[in-house]
Formats: structure tokens, sequence, C-alpha cells
């Protein structure tokens, strides 16, 4: 991100559904490349889940995994969510959950948002 102030966008659904593919790659802090989406999502206000995402890459579970789809699930009326990571039914006997966490308090704006990491050889965990 840069570290001048820049003005921030709302997250809608209309604006998340344009990121298809990338045109560039943003270098995260912790080693992750996120897509024009992801660094979207970072730059208005919801680093934090890139964030949670990151902090979980050491784990053995995430490492070893080549792929991880993760769901955000919001409750906008309590104002909770939980962040779910699954392996996206790879072997075709249904997703196995790698990862999920409970957020007690949210103001992120959809009731639902997902993202996907794949590792690419030499490069590193893109989301």
């Amino acid at each position: 991100m840069s570290a001048t102030l820049e003005p921030t966008h709302a997250i809608t659904s209309s604006a998340l559904a344009g990121f298809t593919g990338t045109v560039r790659y943003y270098r995260w802090h912790s080693g992750l490349l996120l897509t024009d989406g992801a660094h979207y999502l970072a730059a208005n206000g919801a680093a934090w889940l890139i964030d949670i995402l990151a902090s979980v890459q050491h784990m053995p579970t995430m490492r070893d995994e080549d792929r991880q789809f993760w769901t955000l699930k919001v409750d906008l009326e309590k104002h909770t969510a939980v962040i779910i990571c699954t392996d996206g039914d790879k072997t075709g006997d249904g997703e196995v959950e790698l990862y999920r966490q409970d957020i007690p308090y949210t103001d992120f704006p959809l009731k639902e948002a997902k993202l996907f990491a794949f590792s690419e050889p030499g490069i590193g965990r893109i989301v």
C-alpha cells in the first residue's frame, strides 16, 4: 500500500464484480502477492481480512495447500463474522476445512466475500 493517504472507495458487490484476473500484483508485508481485487479490499478498509489470510500461511495445513478457497460470512445485524478456508473439494469427496476463525466485530459491508489463494512456484502465494 502507498505511504500517502488515498481516498477510499466503498466495498460493494458491484465494485468487486469488476475484478476478474489482474493487471498488476501488489506485494503485501507478509510476502503475499495481491491481485487488483484483493488490493482493492485492503486499500478500502479490509486490510484486516488480508492480514488474517497472511497470518496463517505458516501453519502446516495452510503452507502445504496449493489452493485455498476463503469465504467471509458476515452477520450484518450483529456485526460479527466467520472466515473459513477450505481446499475447494480437490479430491471430489467434499470440501475439507483447513482454517476457521470467528470475528467478534466487523463493519464489513457485505454479507459474504470470497477469495482464492494459490501458490505459484518461484513467485509465492497469490490472493
